[in-house]
């Protein structure tokens, strides 16, 4: 039984010995300091059992106009991309990137329209054309070797590996005729430099300037509801007519209705240009709702005194996307955001989402009634409007 055994275990390990191939020898370290590159290149192959069937030299002609006119197109989408990262740093940095209201200035607000549109197109175009060259150069210039090689269990890099792999490295480098092809090398520097330059200025240009220490009207932290000098600002109606200046009474609404107002302040009658402005605000519209006999909504901390009697006003704008909040279910007391389906529950609770993807509430605009019986706005959202944003502490 147990010469069967000892038997058998030297015939699986005579075919262990078989299937490894027949043992190489391993060149000394001498040996392979005298080694040109080319006998380390087949040494490595024949290392790894790899067989080159084809391995071409991409321009056996030196100097032929296909290879030039390969050459130029490479370099061209190499200039490319350096021209156009340079272009990206320009309009980063001197474009008009401030909002200018367009019924002011036409001209001035197409250009601050077109800041995000360039930049985003000449970043994309530089890392599109680097992206484009080298695959143009690898087809072009690259060797294109059909190698076959068989199947074996590695054990790791001796030494011998990591010379033949440095060869047969440096020998494709060397094929693939870089070291002689300067206006590549020129403009791939160029093209690589430029845009590299370019992601610099993306990431600093930020660190450079805050663009939250100004707080004024424009920024994200005002509406258009923003007090200024005392003046009353007072909620009105769209008519349809900008010319038109219909402002709300408490007695307008009936229980369980709403209505969709806008700011309006006396020194902007007879102004066309304020008049307009103020109706077409992307942050301006509120919703005025007068709740049903019965509604008490659980008031959010702070805006105790935000409403007027059984009058609430909240944003119009969806704190998910930015969508209007238009439609208003009065059995439910419910706003919906016929977008993504966003609710928002008015008669319990302070606007708070219920459904949807939206998890902020809708602020709420602090409202009141003047001697003369017309609702007024108290003062600005005390809280950004709209979706949220990595800045915003509410």
């Amino acid at each position: 039984m147990s010469e069967n055994n000892s038997e058998r275990h030297d015939h699986e390990a005579g075919n262990e010995t078989s299937s490894a191939g027949p043992e190489r020898r391993q060149p000394t370290e001498a040996e392979l300091a005298e080694m040109s590159r080319d006998e380390k290149v087949r040494l490595g192959l024949a290392q790894d059992d790899v067989e080159l069937v084809e391995y071409p030299d991409p321009w056996p002609v030196k100097g032929t106009r296909a290879e030039r006119r390969a050459e130029r197109a490479v370099a061209a989408w190499f200039s490319l991309a350096g021209f156009s990262a340079l272009a990206f740093i320009g309009v980063f940095v001197f474009w008009p990137w401030r909002y200018v209201n367009p019924l002011a200035d036409e001209r001035g607000h197409f250009l601050y329209s077109l800041y995000n549109p360039l930049i985003g197109f000449f970043l994309g175009l530089s890392i599109l054309s680097v992206g484009i060259g080298a695959i143009l150069y690898s087809k072009k210039f690259m060797p294109h070797e059909v190698a076959v090689q068989q199947r074996h269990d590695g054990h790791g890099s001796s030494e011998l590996d990591r010379q033949t792999i440095a060869a047969e490295l440096a020998d494709a480098g060397n094929r693939s005729t870089i070291a002689r092809r300067s206006m590549i090398k020129r403009t791939a520097g160029f093209g690589a430099g430029a845009f590299g330059l370019g992601t610099g200025v993306l990431v600093l240009g930020g660190m450079v300037k805050n663009p939250w220490a100004e707080t004024g009207p424009d920024s994200l932290n005002h509406t258009g509801w923003m007090q200024s000098e005392g003046e009353k600002v007072y909620l009105r109606r769209n008519t349809g007519d900008p010319h038109e200046i219909s402002l709300v009474r408490a007695q307008d609404l009936s229980p369980g209705g709403f209505e969709t107002v806008f700011p309006f302040r006396e020194s902007e009658r007879g102004n066309e240009e304020a008049l307009l402005h103020a109706l077409r605000r992307s942050d301006n519209p509120v919703m005025l709702i007068r709740l049903r006999p019965g509604d008490n909504p659980v008031a959010r901390q702070g805006q105790e005194d935000f409403n007027y009697g059984d009058y609430y006003a909240y944003s119009k704008i969806c704190t998910h996307l930015g969508c209007p909040t238009s439609l208003y279910e009065a059995q439910t007391g419910r706003l919906l955001c016929p977008c993504h389906q966003s609710q928002f529950d008015v008669a319990n609770s302070y606007a708070k989402p219920v459904f949807g993807p939206a998890t902020r509430a809708l602020p709420q605009l602090p409202i009141t009634i003047d001697e003369e019986g017309y609702f007024v706005a108290k003062s600005d959202f005390i809280e950004p409007i709209g979706p949220a944003y990595w800045e915003r502490n509410s």
